[in-house]
């Protein structure tokens, strides 16, 4: 099983999601960093589940314990790790699904992967809840990063078919970064709030879930960054984004509607400002030219799919003969999933976008 990531800074992310605890370990941090502790708890509760009906209703506090790599304050260097107890486990809500596999998670090719010896207790290995130690890792990172001048900050895109503005891809506004980096529910257009969230209960209400968009964007980040062919910067946080579990989907910039302009709509013209840096007019290419950092901030977007467990009756397989070794024989059943979950993963994944995102702008950091 491979839960390692990372070429110039490497994380390694362990437990399951009712295991006893779960964490990460960082290795290639800068040393002398003094981390804002209070900040990093911040960034954790924008994640945390069981705040509102929007969310699934596990309660974890997800205080992270720091147990090496973190001296008076600082960092020394040597590999940060951090773990995260589960303490609101509810393990027997699983117990059908040893068998029966639910649709849309990773039970089937778990089970196939892993010859049966899988976690499969709230997913395991598989969970969101692993996304903790992902926003633990990358509050860290983006406060290196801001001491380099380079914000990240995302709003929600999209709930279903109901659609927030897009950022301004020449000039993301610092007051705007300020507000939605401290909303609960991060919007441009806040109009859209009530509805966004209507949508969710009502999915809630249907036994169903829903999907969404988010937007992200990197600011004040240099040009030059990244390289071609296998290192992109486009490569590099593709990677860190389908390392998050129902991320199905990325583009950067316009992304699949570049394909409807001519060149000279989708061509982003330059111009050199007062101070003399070198700057364009558009943005399409989302900040990234030739796999490199052009100057401008990078914009990208995520599709998240629905939240794989809903409490409607769904077809599926029984393999408990097959587990046992009496036949080979599947059979054919139907499964209603029980336990405590999203109606709606959008909102607590904004910060697992951004913190990923940091991970990765990071590590391209670290190369040069």
């Amino acid at each position: 099983m491979s839960s390692m990531w990372g070429k110039n800074l490497k994380i390694s992310i362990f437990g399951e999601s009712h295991g006893a605890e779960i964490g990460v370990v960082i290795d290639g941090l800068e040393p002398g960093f003094e981390i804002d502790l209070d900040e990093v708890e911040r960034q954790m509760d924008r994640r945390k589940p069981g705040k509102n009906r929007l969310s699934t209703a596990r309660k974890e506090d997800d205080k992270a314990n720091i147990v090496s790599g973190f001296f008076e304050g600082k960092t020394t260097g040597t590999p940060l790790c951090a773990n995260i107890k589960n303490k609101d486990r509810k393990s027997a809500d699983y117990t059908q699904i040893r068998d029966n596999f639910r649709p849309g998670h990773a039970d089937y090719t778990g089970f196939v992967r892993y010859k049966g010896f899988n976690d499969y207790r709230g997913g395991g290995h598989f969970s969101g809840r692993l996304t903790a130690p992902i926003v633990f890792a990358g509050a860290i990172c983006r406060q290196i990063l801001e001491k380099k001048g380079i914000k990240i900050v995302s709003h929600i895109k999209a709930i279903k078919n109901i659609e927030d503005s897009s950022f301004d891809y020449t000039n993301i506004d610092e007051k705007l970064i300020k507000r939605l980096s401290y909303s609960d529910f991060p919007l441009i257009d806040e109009s859209l709030e009530d509805s966004m969230k209507n949508e969710i209960l009502k999915a809630r209400e249907n036994l169903d879930s829903v999907g969404g968009r988010i937007e992200c964007a990197v600011v004040g980040i240099d040009a030059g960054i990244g390289s071609p062919i296998f290192d992109s910067v486009e490569s590099v946080i593709s990677s860190m984004m389908f390392s998050i579990p129902a991320v199905k989907g990325i583009e950067f910039g316009e992304g699949f509607d570049i394909s409807r302009m001519y060149g000279s709509e989708a061509n982003d013209e330059m111009y050199v400002d007062n101070e003399g840096k070198i700057l364009s007019y558009t943005n399409n290419n989302g900040g990234v030219i030739g796999g490199i950092t052009n100057g401008m901030p990078i914009v990208f977007t995520v599709a998240i799919k629905p939240t794989p467990s809903i409490a409607s009756k769904q077809r599926t397989v029984n393999v408990a003969n097959l587990r046992d070794c009496k036949d080979n024989g599947v059979k054919n059943t139907e499964i209603e999933v029980n336990g405590r979950h999203d109606p709606c993963i959008v909102q607590r994944a904004v910060s697992v976008i951004e913190s990923a995102t940091a991970i990765a702008i990071l590590d391209m950091i670290y190369g040069i």
